[in-house]
Parts: C-alpha cells; structure tokens; sequence
C-alpha cells in the first residue's frame, strides 16, 4: 500500500534545488513512497522532470483551489520545507501529520543585526534531511539532482569554434543588487584571462550582460535573458568552470559536481546555503573583515553603507589565480 507523502517548497530557484536529495532520499529509502510536491507555477521546470517526483501540484494563484485539489489526494504525511503562512495553511487545512523544516529565523536574526553567530555549522540540505529522521531516512551522499528535458539543453555546436573546446559559465545574477558583483568586477575577470566567457543570468541581468561584453576584450557571449533556465543549467552542466554570485545556479552548478569560484557579498556562508557536495576544487570568494557583513539575509537593491565593499573589495587577482589552476 503506497505512503503519500505531500514535499512543500513554493520558491525559489536554489531554495528548490536543494530539496532535491529529500524527495531522492525519500523516494529510495521509504517502501512504497508516493512522493508529491507543491511549489509556484513558475518553478515547476524545477521539479516536472524529477523522477523521484510521483506528481507535481502547483500554486497558480489562489490556495484554496490549491488546497481542495490537495485534500483529493489524502496524503499520509507533509513535509513542510518552506515554513510560511501558506504551507501553515496547508498543514492546517489536510489535517494530517506534518513535519516541518525550522527556518532559524531568530539565529539569522541575531547574526544580522548584532553579528552573533549562533547558527549551527549544519547545511541547509541537512537541516532539510532533518525532518526525514521520524521515517529512518538518511543521507546518500549523492549530492543535489537537476534533470533538463533533452529538448532543452543548449546546442553547443552553436558556440563559436573557440567555444566549442571549452568555456567558463559566469553567472552574473542574483536575487538582489547586492548579491551581485559589480560590472566593472565581472569585466576585470573576463579581461584578465585567455578562455572563452558565457554569461548567464536572466531578463534583469541582459543589460549588465551587455555592458560586460562591451568592455571585454573578444572573449565573452551574453546569454544573459536570452535563453531559458534550463538552457541555462546546460550551459553551466557543460562548462569547464563556473563562477557564480550567490544564487540559483550556483547551486544547479553543484549537483553537476562542476568546480565553482562563487562571490559572496551581503550573504555568508554562515547562513548554511553554499554549494553542497561540490568539486573539491571549488573555492568561495568573500571580502574579510567587514563588520557590516552579513547585512541582510536575502540583500539590498543597494549597499546600506553606501560603500558596497563585500563586492568592490573582491580580490580579481586571486580569481584569475583560481581560473588559471582549474580551467
């Protein structure tokens, strides 16, 4: 007789992708496990294409349509991993056993604004795994999953010939102005190395992208808003290193197992999200000493200080340095 399990995670990129080893680990650990999960319509590419997913439902705009399509299904257990008013509600309403993902609101709160560190040195994806304990799940050690449907996946022999030997992903987006490194920043890199450049990001990062190949020196695309995610994730699936601001496909770059440079300006590693289980050779860039750091746990569209030195104070020549050794 199947177990119906309800995974809840509405956004966003990252946040999705690393839920992806409790719906893997549930699926293969918990006999007969029928796993569903609940996440906005926007993100479903996420999860479509996940074959440890049994059924995908998703919020399209009201949730009590959502939550009456879900009280059809007569789940067994939830698996809260988001932990807001909506999954409250959804808890509320299906009335039955939920396990829920604790958000250490008050710990991030703490290093925030008076820069008292009392989170635990646990990942995200752990904390997650977490809330599996109860059905004598553990971790497999398998790292994060991203499935791209065949018909998405970038064309290489669409890059140019030089393009084609190999190329570093640079993924300029980020979720807030102040988790992304500056143009200026991002063009120094590309200028200071002799390997093809792909930038990637979305439609709010196609203008940076521009203005990054405008100063470059020959060596950089823009993809930036010009292909879609899961283009996107090929692109970085593909290449031989990957440099990334603290975002999405940061973290779509670690379940290829690909070796990452990420920058980390508002946000710290601290905060338990950075890549998990990537390369070895991967390192994580961040400015030391600044007392204002972390000043936010989502970020600013502007530095608070007015100096934005986590990014401006990014040291270009360890980069290159790294780039050099790995590519």
């Amino acid at each position: 007789m199947k177990i119906k399990y309800l995974v809840i995670r509405f956004s966003s990129i990252g946040d999705i992708v690393l839920t992806s080893p409790v719906v893997r680990c549930l699926k293969n650990q918990v006999i007969d496990a029928e796993v569903h999960f609940v996440t906005k319509s926007r993100f479903a590419c996420l999860v479509n294409q996940n074959p440890y997913i049994d059924k995908v439902h998703l919020l399209t705009g009201n949730i009590n349509d959502l939550i009456a399509r879900l009280k059809e299904e007569n789940f067994d257990y939830i698996i809260d991993l988001h932990h807001n008013l909506r999954s409250s509600r959804i808890k509320s309403r299906l009335k039955c056993p939920a396990f829920t993902f604790n958000k250490l609101n008050i710990e991030k709160y703490l290093l925030v604004n008076f820069k008292i560190n009392r989170l635990p040195e646990i990942h995200i994806v752990d904390r997650y795994l977490e809330t599996l304990s109860v059905f004598d799940v553990v971790n497999d050690g398998e790292g994060l999953d991203f499935f791209i449907p065949e018909q998405e996946n970038f064309n290489l022999k669409e890059l140019p010939e030089e393009f084609r030997k190999g190329y570093i992903a640079f993924v300029i987006a980020g979720t807030r102005a102040t988790k992304k490194l500056p143009e200026q920043k991002a063009a120094e890199i590309c200028n200071s190395i002799d390997f093809p450049v792909i930038l990637l990001g979305g439609e709010q990062e196609q203008e940076a992208g521009e203005s990054i190949l405008r100063q470059s020196k020959g060596n950089v695309l823009n993809f930036a808003g010009k292909v879609g995610l899961n283009q996107s994730a090929s692109l970085v699936r593909d290449a031989s290193l990957v440099l990334s601001n603290d975002t999405g496909l940061m973290h779509i770059a670690a379940a290829f197992n690909k070796k990452i440079l990420s920058f980390w300006g508002n946000t710290v590693p601290a905060f338990g999200m950075t890549p998990y289980n990537a390369h070895p050779a991967s390192e994580m860039m961040e400015v030391a000493g600044l007392k204002c750091r972390p000043c936010s746990k989502l970020g600013y569209r502007k530095c608070p200080k007015k100096h934005f030195k986590c990014m401006e104070d990014q040291n270009v020549e360890r980069a290159v340095q790294w780039i050099n050794r790995n590519f």
